[in-house]
């Protein structure tokens, strides 16, 4: 039986943004940008999209397409004889895993602000009180484990359909829906007479806001550029090896980084004014999302509709991400032990949900739990072994395995691959740039890093 493939380019682009497009831009982006200044770690976070997110990516889908294969058997299939770039593959596929971990239990809030917002339980609240329905969430590990538990078996349902008929369709349904809304409730939010202030913070870069912690600032902004296009851990590999051979992969590559970057600006957009307006800009951190955009709600007319409807195309963009990193689960028992579609899901389905409990308890039952500093939990652990380590770890392999003549997949066959086709071309003026300037970059920035985190 052949491998699947989709039904049409706009499939791809759509659910590879889809798994670019979700928690990483809509949640984790806007409270990461309002933590280091605003505008000016947008500009930090927008040079590494560019100078390594678009290289990376497409060598990712080219790895992929030529290999026809998940992370766990790609390298296998390309790597010259005697050498070991396979062993990377069940790095990458651990990085899955743990991404689920606490994606999982973040999907689940979704879900509840949704039905939150149907029941009208922000309606008439000012914003302490809508603030405060956060922390009164967080708290129940009952509810946190119970919606958790609910994404992943709706997830793995979905999948278990097949690729054209449940990832492919549902997923660009999703996708549509959510571009729509986040121009609309942008919209209103910049047209708030209170929003100069949060959108001066937004939009105008002061760098002095960085200079206390650049150290930090930057590997945050290289973490989040990885984060939100799921690079490094082989989550656009798969993608990768169900195109078709008609499109050129650089193309592709700038298609799904624009939309990605839009729908993360977009998100800033709304919610960075929106805690200055209604919350003096001094909210933040992970909740910063929950904690605000209720208000912005109750100050429209028809606004719990627009509420729900908000809380529902947020679900839309955490499922679009579970389903296509579940995607990616799914197919390492495929491809690495033959197993059927339907016996991947059962099992990983089973593993996943008890892997994630621990960040669903991590805010209450485990939440004298600091493993990475005070105030700390385990979603941030998580969070920060995924974001600001095995992805850019991830992403530095990729590099090497495609630049590499003697011992990797080499140059040359990476630009054939990725040149397969219409769209832009990968020029081979690059091959100095990727093969040197990314990996020292790279390698740098991480090492500065773990030096700004711990020991500074």
């Amino acid at each position: 039986m052949g491998r699947e493939k989709f039904g049409s380019r706009l499939g791809f682009i759509l659910i590879s943004a889809g798994c670019a497009i979700g928690l990483g831009n809509v949640w984790r982006f806007p409270y990461i940008t309002s933590k280091y200044g605003g505008g000016a770690f947008i500009l930090l976070y927008l040079i590494f999209l560019v100078i390594f997110g678009l290289p990376i990516m497409t060598m990712e889908f080219a790895v992929g397409r030529a290999s026809q294969k998940s992370i766990t058997d790609s390298f296998k299939v390309l790597e010259p004889k005697g050498t070991k770039w396979h062993t990377f593959g069940w790095v990458g596929a651990a990085g899955n895993y743990l991404l689920m971990m606490f994606y999982t239990t973040v999907s689940g809030w979704m879900f509840i602000y949704f039905i939150k917002s149907i029941k009208g339980d922000f309606v008439g609240k000012d914003a302490t009180a809508v603030g405060g329905q956060f922390g009164e969430m967080i708290s129940n590990p009952g509810l946190l484990v119970g919606f958790m538990a609910f994404v992943v078996i709706l997830g793995f349902l979905i999948c278990s359909l097949g690729l054209k008929n449940g990832v492919e369709k549902v997923t660009k349904v999703m996708m549509v829906l959510l571009l729509a809304l986040l121009v609309i409730v942008a919209v209103r939010v910049v047209t708030h007479p209170d929003a100069k202030e949060g959108l001066k913070y937004y939009l105008v870069p002061d760098f002095g806001k960085l200079t206390g912690d650049l150290g930090n600032a930057i590997f945050d902004a290289m973490g989040q550029a990885f984060f939100t296009l799921s690079i490094g851990m082989g989550s656009m590999a798969i993608f990768g090896s169900y195109i078709k051979k008609d499109r050129s992969l650089l193309g592709e590559s700038v298609t799904i980084a624009a939309l990605d970057t839009f729908v993360a600006l977009m998100a800033g957009l709304i919610v960075i004014p929106a805690n200055f307006i209604y919350a003096g800009g001094e909210a933040n951190g992970p909740g910063l999302l929950f904690g605000v955009t209720p208000n912005i709600f109750n100050d429209m007319v028809g606004g719990r509709i627009w509420c729900t409807l908000f809380f529902l195309f947020m679900v839309f963009a955490a499922m679009s991400t579970v389903v296509a990193v579940f995607e990616n689960i799914i197919s390492f028992g495929m491809d690495s032990k033959g197993w059927s579609r339907k016996k991947s899901c059962a099992i990983n389905l089973v593993a996943v949900l008890i892997l994630s409990v621990p960040c669903a308890l991590g805010f209450n039952v485990l939440a004298g739990f600091e493993p990475i500093g005070a105030g700390s939990c385990v979603l941030d652990l998580e969070d920060f072994i995924i974001s600001n380590n095995i992805l850019p770890i991830g992403s530095l392999i990729y590099v090497l395995f495609c630049t590499s003549k003697r011992f990797g997949w080499g140059w040359k066959n990476f630009v054939e691959e990725a040149n397969t086709g219409k769209g832009l071309k990968v020029s081979n003026k690059l091959y100095y740039y990727c093969k040197i300037v990314i990996p020292v970059l790279i390698i740098v920035l991480w090492v500065w890093g773990w030096i700004s985190k711990f020991f500074i």
